[in-house]
């Protein structure tokens, strides 16, 4: 069930709102019941069979962490949960690529099997094995009831998609989140704004993707066209991720939960190292405080640095998704960072420093997008004239009927509205009433989009 869709926006989170708002039972274990009977029903809708692995995922987990929070031996059943989850993501998301390879070095035929993806399975996995980490580093409590566990892992806002939020930053709230009027407008005000970014810019640009890998797999395209297909895809997956984020944080506020950010303009940034401070900023914290940190991070010397460094991009390409394009994603991003640790030359150098960033960050979405290898470099030559034209036809149509949409997304980019706010010295109030005032006429400007069009993948349901 997508954000965007009208099932979600015209049945589901009404009768939700309906049920959990109701003026007759306002106690919060009836309102925690709702929601993740809520959450599993909507978990369900896509995944009919697979809500019962998710379900059995909880529970076992949960289970491992009243063990480990009464055993000595707590290694032991952190081992245990860490087997178990990364299994089933290997089972699910991994086997059937790693059998293919196997074959393509045999030489020969094992198995055909074709296992499909669980929705959001890398998602609701990290989101538990963060609880299981801070249970064994101390750094939260167990929590011995068990839906309550299981409305942490299954709520639906941030299911599928993330951010990834650990449970020590809403165990607070499960149980004494105070819900207002306050917080239910500014969540509606931010659901909006991300269902904007979603179905006004993503699902243009990837109009504009879509055609340009299209044809550069069937055909040459000109240096113009390839990099107007890069620059699109480049700002669907942003305004795909971040929108979604974004709705994901506004639908969680209006319950009461105070999800953290998951962007922060990471276009602007004037380094690798400071885009991934900005982008998908849950997986990178993962990433740094339950691999990097524990492997022992920056503080054991240059080599064992690199080491730490080559192992998390490793594991942040493969966490993508099953093809070597993300693993070469990755490892790209790893080269990256390396370089700009080495040599330091990214400090200060401004406007140079961005253009910079962005030309490496649009060339390796590329990659990313791509659906092979071989694929992935056939666009990016053509990107550097190997389609044996600069301009074509194609890039003409595409600006012609475009270049209004491609600006807007490029503005938005950037902080702009913040920017004019600062200028015009406006008060914290005044910004969110203005904003609640323009989310009126954006959300109606949404439906209508949603109405008339078909088209609407999120990206990072795939993951």
């Amino acid at each position: 069930m997508l954000f965007s869709s009208s099932v979600f926006l015209f049945l589901f989170l009404p009768i939700v709102l309906i049920l959990y708002f109701n003026p007759i039972v306002k106690n919060r274990i009836y309102r925690n019941i709702i929601l993740l009977v809520a959450s599993l029903f909507f978990y369900a809708w896509g995944e009919p069979v697979f809500v019962l692995l998710m379900v059995a995922s909880i529970v076992v987990n949960w289970l491992i962490g009243l063990a480990m929070a009464g055993s000595g031996r707590k290694k032991t059943w952190l081992v245990l949960s860490v087997v178990w989850n990364l299994s089933l993501m290997f089972v699910f998301k991994y086997l059937t690529f790693v059998l293919s390879n196997v074959e393509l070095l045999l030489h020969r035929n094992i198995a055909d099997i074709e296992i499909s993806l669980p929705l959001g399975i890398s998602f609701f996995t990290f989101q538990i094995l963060s609880y299981i980490f801070d249970l064994y580093y101390g750094n939260t409590k167990v929590q011995k009831n068990c839906y309550k566990f299981a409305l942490y892992v299954s709520m639906f806002p941030q299911l599928v998609a993330g951010p990834i939020v650990r449970y020590e930053q809403i165990a607070y709230e499960i149980d004494h989140r105070q819900e207002n009027m306050e917080d239910f407008s500014l969540g509606m005000t931010r659901f909006v704004y991300g269902l904007g970014k979603k179905v006004l810019l993503s699902n243009y640009m990837g109009t504009i993707a879509d055609n340009m890998f299209y044809l550069s797999g069937n055909s040459n395209l000109s240096a113009a066209s390839a990099w107007l297909g890069g620059i699109a895809y480049t700002l669907q997956i942003y305004y795909d991720f971040s929108g979604y984020s974004d709705m994901a944080i506004g639908l969680g506020r209006m319950f009461g939960f105070h999800f953290l950010e998951n962007f922060n303009y990471p276009y602007v940034s004037k380094s690798i190292t400071e885009f991934w401070r900005r982008w998908h900023m849950s997986l990178s914290s993962w990433f740094r405080d339950y691999v990097y940190i524990p492997l022992g991070g920056s503080r054991e010397g240059v080599w064992k640095t690199y080491r730490n460094t080559f192992i998390v991009w490793l594991l942040t390409g493969i966490w993508h998704g099953a093809n070597w394009t993300f693993i070469v994603w990755g490892l790209g991003y790893f080269v990256l960072l390396c370089v700009e640790r080495l040599g330091g030359w990214t400090k200060g150098v401004r406007y140079v420093g961005h253009i910079y960033t962005m030309a490496a960050v649009i060339l390796l979405w590329v990659v990313f997008r791509a659906d092979s290898l071989s694929l992935a470099g056939r666009y990016i030559a053509q990107m550097f004239g190997a389609g044996g034209s600069f301009w074509d036809s194609t890039a003409a149509e595409c600006l012609s009927g475009s270049y209004v949409m491609l600006a807007l997304a490029v503005v938005f980019s950037c902080p702009v509205v913040r920017w004019f706010a600062d200028k015009l010295k406006l008060q914290e109030q005044s910004r969110k009433n203005i904003a609640a005032i323009a989310a009126v006429p954006l959300f109606l400007l949404c439906i209508a989009k949603c109405m008339s069009s078909s088209y609407n993948p999120f990206i990072y349901f795939n993951f």
